[in-house]
């Protein structure tokens, strides 16, 4: 299938650009997390997301509205991602247990409520309920253009609150320290990037999954961070990665599938994760080796430069020392 033709259909275009537009948001917004050394927050928010989607659409059913309408799926998961969140940073706060332990508690909690929500649901007789569990791993042959649109609407006000807020971002994500002297209210602005984040993780609830978004928010800062120095550079680099590797792994799943597209974008941004890591200059393990040999081989020259006593026959020989100066050494 060519790439014109793959764009000429309706149902393909709308999982190209949908799963696009998520890999996007969510690599620009990962970036923060990745350089708080808090990538297992996506993890905690899109395992914690799930009670929240299933939350969300029985309430809408309640009310007789449409329980699946992503609008209302992603209020859902985000006010309880974002609890999820700051409950994690609150116990490592107020006792001596540390993040990544408190992370895997509450990701744990919080997922195993969310099955037994989708055990209710599925057991019981609501309207709409039919494929509510690929929420749980994603379905993106289901995106509709009002999907997308609410996609890129969330997406664009996310995105805006981090440029609007960049300065507060950064210097929270670089010298907590420094940025409570100079008054910024560390709650209100570590809030306010945990909704970003939850957000950005969440909108690709439907098309993705809960599971395998963790990839989208980790993975593609991990390979800018490989390529830059400076944080706009890798957030840019970031959200493009995103949006590259997410695209082309829809292109590759169904021109060469059918496959299921989540893991195989997942697959496509770690094979540019795997690039980034062996060929990026500066950081690259490739560059790394021939920096070490190029630093040998030019140690090794000025050991054997040419002197007045000549080059010795190797590093670290015995000389001998005229008798009457201590004798051999």
């Amino acid at each position: 299938m060519t790439l014109l033709d793959f764009l000429m259909d309706h149902t393909y275009r709308m999982v190209f650009l949908g799963t696009s537009v998520i890999g996007l948001v969510a690599g620009a917004l990962g970036s923060f997390a990745y350089l708080r050394k808090q990538s297992l927050i996506s993890d905690v928010v899109s395992h914690s997301a799930l009670p929240g989607t299933l939350l969300a659409f029985l309430a809408a059913v309640a009310i007789g509205a449409d329980g699946r309408a992503m609008i209302g799926l992603i209020l859902g998961a985000v006010m309880v991602g974002t609890a999820a969140a700051l409950l994690a940073n609150l116990v490592t706060r107020l006792s001596k247990i540390r993040i990544d332990t408190a992370m895997a508690v509450t990701l744990t909690t919080f997922f195993g409520a969310g099955m037994l929500l989708m055990r209710v649901i599925s057991a019981g007789a609501f309207p709409g309920k039919g494929g509510i569990q690929d929420y749980l791993f994603g379905n993106a042959s289901v995106l509709t253009w009002a999907d997308l649109r609410t996609s890129i609407v969330v997406g664009a006000v996310v995105l805006a609150v981090m440029v609007v807020c960049w300065k507060e971002f950064a210097i929270r994500t670089f010298d907590p320290g420094h940025a409570s002297v100079l008054g910024f209210s560390a709650r209100c602005f570590d809030t306010l990037m945990f909704v970003t984040i939850v957000i950005g993780t969440v909108i690709g609830v439907k098309a993705v999954g809960l599971v395998l978004m963790v990839a989208f928010v980790v993975t593609p800062p991990a390979a800018a961070r490989q390529w830059t120095r400076t944080l706009p550079a890798m957030v840019m680099l970031s959200a493009g990665i995103g949006a590259v590797g997410s695209g082309l792994g829809a292109y590759i799943s169904i021109a060469l599938g059918p496959m299921p597209t989540g893991p195989v974008i997942v697959l496509t941004l770690c094979t540019i994760f795997l690039v980034s890591l062996l060929a990026a200059p500066r950081r690259s393990l490739i560059g790394r080796l021939l920096a070490r040999r190029r630093a040998r081989e030019q140690l090794r020259a000025e050991l054997c430069a040419p002197t007045d006593h000549g080059c010795p026959a190797r590093v670290g020989a015995r000389r001998t020392v005229p008798s009457g100066e201590g004798g051999t050494r």
